[in-house]
């Protein structure tokens, strides 16, 4: 089997003060010199794939010139907050207390009203990347994607508990590079902001 590199790539910055999941909200990609950074530290014969949600969509475009592009990936979305979305920290907290607090402190099954818990969100992602996986083989593959997304992947691959991957920053515009060979899955860089 051969080593498949995962270069898992946080959209653009948007600038909100609100949970953002399935709400379509564009990313600012006025940073062209970040972005010329992220384009040249990635490999050129990458295949590139992101999520359909407009911030990972647009990210991966800038990224697109050279490199083989694959369609948006609804499985690549981020954590689905349901009735959440678009709301404060502070708000969520007041309104769903205990269960906003068991959603952070012990993620796992514990579901935002209209939304997924952390074990669906890791599900669906683990398979499209999995699907991803499969279909390419031994190359290096960009997704271009979210902070809960990338997360999801992490712990898979360092096998902790969501408590303790939900630790890592993932910084917009950053790498986190995962990847999967022989020897199982091997953490390369995590955050990395080139």
């Amino acid at each position: 089997m051969d080593v498949t590199r995962l270069w898992w790539v946080r959209h653009g910055p948007t600038h909100e003060k609100a949970m953002v999941g399935w709400r379509d909200v564009p990313a600012d990609l006025s940073d062209t010199a970040a972005l010329a950074r992220l384009d040249a530290h990635l490999p050129r014969e990458a295949v590139l794939v992101s999520s359909d949600l407009s911030r990972a969509a647009a990210t991966a475009d800038v990224l697109a010139h050279g490199r083989q592009r694959l369609p948006h990936h609804p499985g690549l979305r981020e954590l689905h907050f349901g009735e959440w979305d678009g709301r404060t920290w502070d708000d969520v907290a007041r309104s769903h207390p205990e269960l906003s607090f068991a959603y952070w402190d012990d993620p796992g099954d514990h579901r935002p009203p209209g939304g997924e818990s952390w074990n669906e969100a890791s599900a669906r992602i683990s398979a499209a990347t999995d699907a991803l996986i499969h279909a390419h083989a031994g190359r290096d593959l960009i997704l271009v994607a979210h902070f809960g997304a990338i997360l999801t992947q992490l712990q898979r691959a360092l096998g902790c508990s969501g408590v303790k991957v939900l630790g890592h920053r993932i910084e917009n515009l950053s790498v986190t590079r995962i990847d999967l060979g022989p020897e199982g899955w091997h953490v390369v860089t995590i955050n990395h902001c080139p």
